[in-house]
């Protein structure tokens, strides 16, 4: 979130500025190690009501690759962190990213490490971002560290984009097939209905059920679409809480199909994260904890942060997660294989190759399959609409005729 400040410099100067940050605390905490007394800050964009239901930082995956490669080559042409990051902020379009790059450059020109001067911004530059730059500055090969990120980003990007378009057909096939039908109920059947009735004739108890339903439409559909209305807000303020979170994430993963798919995609990440990492040098522990903090699903996240207790206490990573049902076995005994030989990050490797070509195989069949079930489910729900309509006026035009 953008904040806007007013402050002191410690000559006494009054500075005036914004800061992105995910909350007014860090926003404080991050001003006040600049050395900068706090008079005023207040969000650039006044709370309300809806405000809670914004998402994002408002730079995008890509914005961030774009960046690192970016880096990289300015690294390997021997070009200062400072003037990389100054170069950088003028050139960068996106106004989330050039002011916290603008940030950054103040920062490294106190005497700011590149790693703690990204912490700075967590809306933008992750804790697996931030520890991986940390571990290029500690090895000397920010260029290599970069690049690392750059890649890793587009794998990651590719592999849930893939899962996420899946979902984008069937989607829009049920937002107009719901359209159609509300169309239908509100406007065609009212006045066949009207027809039917006048008419004296017997009315099938499957005809009246759809005069029933398209009735109710009519005289409650504001205050259904009131009620459903209100029901998504709490539901999306309830997948908020740690409850909440929890009880999402278990449901997505035990969705007929699109769990497998799930849990193909988190693993594939838990295997990226921490190969990246641990080719990288950084140690055991902190990989666990980092890649606990961005997997994406609360389950996982519970199983690397209790693995994380396990390991801390003297076991291997794969003893830890070999109590788990949603870990597969095969992947406990390759990393168990790997911590065995000292070859782990070329297990995890492998193992992140593996899932992510599982992912956009699972992606192609779910995409394959849902095409003629929904083209099925279609087809029966609008037939037996239409047969509920069709055939009592069959019958009165027979009546007639007799």
């Amino acid at each position: 979130m953008l904040y806007i400040y007013k402050a002191l410099e410690a000559t006494g100067l009054k500075k005036e500025g914004t800061i992105e940050a995910v909350s007014i605390d860090v926003a404080i905490d991050s001003l006040q190690k600049r050395g900068l007394i706090i008079a005023e800050i207040e969000p650039a964009e006044k709370d309300s009501f809806l405000s809670q239901f914004t998402i994002g930082s408002g730079v995008s995956n890509k914005d961030i690759v774009i960046l690192s490669r970016q880096m990289a080559t300015l690294f390997d042409a021997q070009v200062s962190a400072l003037k990389i990051f100054s170069l950088l902020s003028a050139e960068i379009e996106n106004d989330h990213l050039r002011k916290a790059l603008i940030e950054v450059a103040d920062d490294l020109q106190g005497g700011s490490s590149i790693s703690k001067a990204l912490s700075k911004h967590p809306a933008i530059f992750s804790d697996f971002y931030v520890n991986m730059v940390k571990a290029g500055e500690e090895t000397g090969k920010l260029n290599e560290t970069f690049n690392y990120l750059a890649d890793y980003l587009d794998r990651s990007y590719a592999v849930v984009s893939k899962a996420k378009n899946a979902l984008v057909y069937p989607a829009f096939v049920i937002g107009v097939f719901i359209a159609v039908m509300i169309l239908m109920f509100t406007v065609i059947i009212p006045k066949i209905s009207v027809i039917l009735l006048d008419s004296g004739q017997a009315v099938p108890f499957y005809t009246r059920v759809v005069f029933s339903i398209s009735n109710l439409l009519l005289n409650y559909g504001a205050l259904l679409a009131a009620g459903i209305i209100i029901l998504i807000f709490l539901l999306i303020h309830y997948m908020r809480t740690p409850d909440g979170k929890r009880a999402f994430a278990s449901a997505k993963l035990g969705i007929p199909f699109l769990g497998d798919l799930y849990k193909k995609l988190y693993l594939s990440i838990i295997a990226d994260n921490m190969n990246t990492m641990v080719h990288s040098g950084i140690p055991m522990v902190r990989a666990i904890e980092i890649t606990a903090a961005v997997v994406g699903n609360d389950v996982y996240k519970q199983i690397l942060e209790e693995s994380l207790t396990m390991v801390k206490g003297g076991s291997s990573f794969s003893q830890s997660l070999s109590q788990y049902e949603e870990i597969p076995g095969m992947l406990i005994q390759m990393i168990r294989v790997g911590e065995e030989t000292g070859e782990l990050g070329s297990i995890l490797k492998t193992m992140a190759n593996f899932y992510q070509r599982e992912v956009i195989n699972a992606v192609d069949t779910l995409v394959g399959l849902i095409e003629p079930v929904m083209i099925v489910l279609l087809g029966l729900g609008v037939g037996t609409l239409l047969a509920s309509v069709l055939i009592p006026i069959y019958n009165i035009a027979n009546s007639a005729g007799g």
